[in-house]
């Protein structure tokens, strides 16, 4: 609807210069208060006349009736008609401008339409995922993964070229304390014979252990010192760690079709941090604060950043302002995005103002997108206590139950396997970007699994319903498809619906918002499948109309698809 919500635009921009030659009022501004009515019978695009009043010297309505009875001699290109509610200017869309400007065109764009290179030339980091290693994927990693890559698949869509990077936190004092549970507990074998799920069980027990004996603390503190100092011993069990962590990892990633340009975590820019706190000091921006290194941020209303402890050693801001240098100076990025939980976002705000203290011009280029937390039965989750869902765990009940409803609706349907994996995640996806990313989500699986409403498999159904039409019907042509007269509401409910898509896409771009995509995809599949219900489209007799429908059905295939994916949902073809 861009393209007549502009037309409209242009039209009122003129028409207000003939009107009230002294009014200053751009197109843009126009543009901007075109709306969206509530309601069909109010018009496709409203435009309230209220905010002009006062520019005007005029009441809305007076202003609405002027503005009309001159656009009434020529209505802006793509209206039917218009008419006055009050002091609203109401337009309703044309057959034509449904019919050439949207269907003909996503014909000839088909999964493209929608896509534009506005970034061309323009580059966007995302930082995305990033678990902490030695630890499973549980339902709290859900969150930055699946928003960040939906951002990543958004960016690219507009043209961006995209570096996607797996910030691993593959240092710290936590692996002081697995090395030390190992060396007590464990043992090769031990660990071979149950991976990552070893690793977590050594990670529990050094925490209740710890609780008993607090000396295991500065046991810990020693083995993660002689990490930093190049121990080869404490370096190959961290290498191994590592190792057995990212192949778990690669499983999760493989379900969700997620990979990335980067796997550099925090270690790797262990040698990059001297720099930056050097040039923290040449600015005098550092200070020393009971022993401690900070640079105070009070002037902002911030407590302090701290860059270094009390022994020398870096923190998290020091690692991170590294880590944006080195983007920069690797990716001469023009958006630099952190997707993480809202709990950090203090954190990123003090180390996003250091960096603009520093100097570096590339701070405004920063930005943070917080996600909400996710309990169970409203308890955090907590790896050290054991308290987690395992994505694994999550992903294999929901792909259970899809197969297991496979098997009783179409047994000998091919591919169950591929199909039970695709619904199945695709549920529990689905089932989190339903939401404003900021909202906390207490998780409950009943209803995460329910396969029945506003759903992933309603969706993926959909889609997989698109496709068998179209398997029997796709070669059906008529060469006066888009001259067909008498569009029924159903049909152009369906095609408004179509028109909706790129602005959806701009809008979950601006935003950084995927469950703008979700939300849309829900209304393109009820739009479709009232359509569907009330137009039939094999038995209709008139190949004219038939042949229209078609072309509607292969238009929700092709945005119905690539919306999913937009939203790191697969849609296979049968279900």
């Amino acid at each position: 609807m861009t393209e007549l919500k502009q037309n409209i635009a242009s039209s009122v921009k003129k028409t207000i210069a003939q009107l009230y030659p002294a009014a200053v009022i751009s197109e843009e501004e126009i543009f901007g208060m075109l709306e969206y009515p509530p309601d069909d019978n109010m018009g496709d695009i409203a435009f309230p006349c209220f905010k002009l009043s006062r520019t005007l010297r005029a009441a809305p309505p007076k202003i609405a009736a002027a503005i009309f009875a001159e656009l009434e001699k020529e209505l802006p290109a793509g209206v039917g008609k218009a008419q006055i509610a009050g002091g609203y200017l109401n337009f309703f869309a044309s057959e034509e401008f449904f019919k050439n400007a949207i269907l003909a065109r996503l014909a000839e764009k088909g999964a493209d339409y929608g896509r534009t290179c506005e970034g061309e030339g323009k580059t966007v980091v995302l930082d995305y995922s990033s678990p902490n290693t030695a630890k499973p994927f549980h339902i709290g990693h859900l969150g930055t993964t699946v928003i960040g890559h939906s951002l990543k698949l958004l960016h690219e869509y507009k043209g961006y070229s995209c570096v996607g990077i797996n910030h691993l936190g593959d240092w710290g004092t936590q692996f002081g304390k697995l090395i030390t549970a190992y060396r007590k507990w464990g043992s090769r074998e031990y660990i071979e014979e149950g991976g990552i799920d070893k690793l977590v069980e050594l990670y529990v027990k050094f925490h209740e252990e710890a609780e008993k004996d607090a000396s295991l603390n500065d046991e810990a503190r020693a083995e993660f010192t002689k990490l930093e100092h190049g121990d080869e011993e404490n370096l190959a069990l961290w290498r191994w760690f590592i190792e057995i962590s990212l192949a778990e990892y690669q499983k999760t990633y493989a379900q969700l079709g997620i990979t990335f340009d980067s796997y550099n975590g925090e270690s790797f820019y262990t040698d990059k941090m001297p720099e930056q706190v050097q040039i923290l000091r040449d600015k005098n921006l550092m200070k020393i604060d009971d022993g401690a290194s900070i640079v105070d941020l009070s002037e902002y209303n911030m407590p302090p950043c701290l860059i270094l402890k009390r022994d020398g050693s870096t923190l998290y801001p020091t690692r991170d302002i590294a880590a944006a240098v080195y983007r920069d100076r690797t990716y001469h990025f023009d958006k630099c995005i952190y997707v993480t939980s809202a709990g950090q976002s203090l954190h990123f705000a003090q180390w996003f103002k250091v960096v603009e203290l520093m100097g570096y011009d590339f701070a405004s280029k920063l930005y943070h997108v917080p996600y909400g937390t996710v309990s169970i039965g409203g308890e955090k989750l907590a790896t050290r206590t054991g308290n987690v869902i395992l994505l694994r765990d999550l992903f294999a009940l929901a792909i259970e139950k899809v197969r297991a409803i496979m098997e009783e609706k179409n047994p000998n349907m091919q591919n169950k396997d591929e199909a039970a994996e695709a619904v199945g995640v695709g549920a529990i996806v689905f089932y989190y970007l339903s939401s404003n990313r900021i909202r906390d989500i207490n998780f409950v699986m009943e209803e995460a699994l329910d396969f029945n409403g506003n759903t992933g498999p309603y969706a993926q159904y959909t889609y997989a319903r698109t496709c068998s039409i179209l398997a029997k019907l796709g070669n059906e042509a008529h060469e006066n498809v888009y001259n067909i007269e008498g569009i029924e509401k159903a049909e152009r409910d369906l095609m408004k619906t179509f028109s909706l898509f790129p602005e959806k896409v701009d809008e979950a771009v601006a935003s950084m918002e995927p469950s703008i995509v979700t939300r849309y995809i829900l209304d393109l599949c009820g739009a479709f499948n009232r359509f569907y219900q009330s137009c039939p489209i094999a038995t209709c007799e008139n190949a004219e109309r038939r042949a229209f429908r078609i072309a509607l059905t292969r238009g929700t295939r092709d945005i119905l698809g690539k919306a999913l994916e937009l939203i790191c949902i697969k849609h296979p073809e049968k279900i």
